[in-house]
């Protein structure tokens, strides 16, 4: 299958579908076929097949009656943490292998209902918990340009579909960069929207009030598409937002003139591979150019983002993943001589090496003695970090930084250090632990040819203002798309 018959933007898609050269069928059969060829990546845990090609025919016999919805055409992938009725839901762990999702998401039916094709779902570091996609109980992705680079993490393998032209776009969770840096990592488009833009029903939590989905694909019109599609209050989640959901599109083209671009000095400091930091410099210049004005701002908590949401996300990851015993679903070991054993071994067996380091610090910061030495001080200090935005957003439009310290690393790399995995994230934390929108797109490579990513912050709810921005960076520079 060659990559240019999958490897197209929505934008084209529709076009071979309103000239006649194609169907949704042809395409969906065309993204399966792909997959298949390319299985040693280990994008996907499940494929849907049979199911994709009925939808696909359902959605050109909507395109013929004129009556189709505004992702027709579009063939989608979904990380396996969120909910597909009738399908598996294993979030890449041994302990929920088996588990069928009774429903679907709130994102995923309303995908439906725009009339997008579900094509399967993706592999994912477990409970999505890490930065390489190297910790699932289904294999490690593999980086669609080279086999032993890492794709990025949690969300790698919807990173994967999309790069390496297995899905017009994909769904990920980002809960401290899930999503924009394994865009980066790949070269392709990431976007977090604001905390509470989007539905988390039907997402497996990891840490609630981190937790988003959002969408990955190739352009950042794409990705709007997604989001436009998804986006909006849900009274299946407490916490989605009645903000009303902007016209996002027509954002995009708009010009950046007059724009205040804020630079945090912060995250331009030492660790950041010389190259990255070239690559960026070349974006803020692009936009100086065009008008944009460009300013330095600081966000002089920066220093504690990594320890802050490693307090936070633990916790609630602690709480959360208590529900997963043997007693009520998933895997349970067998044999057990009481109740006692049965927790524990299905536990210790059920769940990997990372999802046990993390749930284990999560249980010691709340337990007594110490929540308020270290969970309560990780929430004082997580507002802090919001009011540097606020203060920040006070004179500035959106920020620009890397998405990434460095550009992807190699498989194992990392694994016997996790503190050196964490930061892998020290520049996408933070605007979960503020709860605002970011988005990743590519700007460049490095020396070997490995992707490098420029991220735009924007202010809650200001969705329309990042993907602004980030479309003219994307217009300014094709070559990187």
């Amino acid at each position: 299958m060659s990559a240019s018959v999958t490897h197209r933007s929505f934008d084209r898609i529709r076009q071979d579908l309103d000239a006649g050269s194609t169907t949704v069928e042809e395409i969906t059969a065309g993204y399966l076929a792909a997959a298949e060829e390319r299985s040693s990546l280990n994008a996907f845990i499940s494929l849907f097949g049979h199911e994709a090609m009925d939808q696909a025919r359902q959605v050109d016999r909507k395109r013929k009656a004129g009556a189709a919805g505004p992702l027709a055409g579009m063939v989608v992938s979904i990380k396996d943490a969120i909910s597909v009725a009738g399908h598996r839901l294993t979030c890449g762990s041994r302990i929920l292998e088996n588990f069928v999702s009774p429903y679907d998401a709130t994102v995923v039916a309303r995908l439906k209902a725009a009339d997008a094709v579900i094509l399967g779902k993706t592999n994912l570091d477990e409970f999505a918990m890490g930065s390489s996609t190297e910790h699932s109980a289904f294999g490690r992705v593999k980086h669609p340009q080279d086999p032993d680079l890492v794709p990025g993490g949690s969300s790698g393998g919807s990173a994967v579909a999309v790069a390496a032209g297995l899905s017009t776009a994909s769904l990920g969770s980002d809960t401290g960069g899930s999503i924009r840096q394994p865009a980066a990592f790949t070269g392709i488009v990431g976007l977090k929207p604001t905390y509470g833009r989007v539905s988390r029903y039907g997402l497996v939590a990891f840490a609630s009030s981190f937790d988003t989905i959002g969408p990955f694909a190739l352009t950042v019109a794409d990705a709007a598409r997604v989001l436009q599609a998804m986006a909006g209050r849900d009274v299946c989640d407490s916490t989605s937002s009645s903000t009303p959901v902007p016209d996002l599109l027509s954002a995009i083209g708009q010009p950046v003139r007059g724009l205040r671009v804020g630079l945090p000095k912060e995250y331009y400091a030492e660790g950041l591979q010389p190259e990255v930091r070239a690559a960026v410099q070349r974006q803020v210049d692009l936009l100086r150019d065009a008008g944009a004005v460009i300013a330095e701002v600081s966000l002089p908590h920066s220093a504690f983002t990594i320890a802050a949401y490693y307090i936070l996300a633990t916790a609630e990851a602690s709480s959360n993943l208590a529900r997963y015993d043997g007693a009520r679903y998933g895997y349970r070991a067998k044999d057990a001589h009481d109740l006692s054993e049965m927790y524990l071994r299905s536990r210790s067996e059920g769940f990997g090496a990372e999802v046990k380091r993390r749930i284990m610090l999560g249980t010691y910061v709340l337990s007594a003695g110490y929540y308020e030495a270290y969970y309560g001080k990780g929430q004082r200090v997580r507002r802090l970090i919001k009011e540097d935005f606020d203060k920040a957003f006070a004179q500035v439009d959106c920020l620009v930084t890397p998405t990434t310290p460095s550009t992807a690393f190699k498989a194992g790399e990392k694994s016997g250090d996790p503190l050196q995995m964490y930061l892998s994230d020290i520049y996408t934390v933070s605007a979960n632990l503020a709860g605002i929108p970011g988005i990743s797109l590519p700007c460049g490579t490095d020396g070997a040819g490995h992707p490098i990513g420029v991220q735009l912050l924007g202010r809650q709810f200001d969705e329309p203002t990042i993907l602004r921005v980030a479309a003219f960076l994307e217009a300014a520079a094709p070559s990187h798309t």
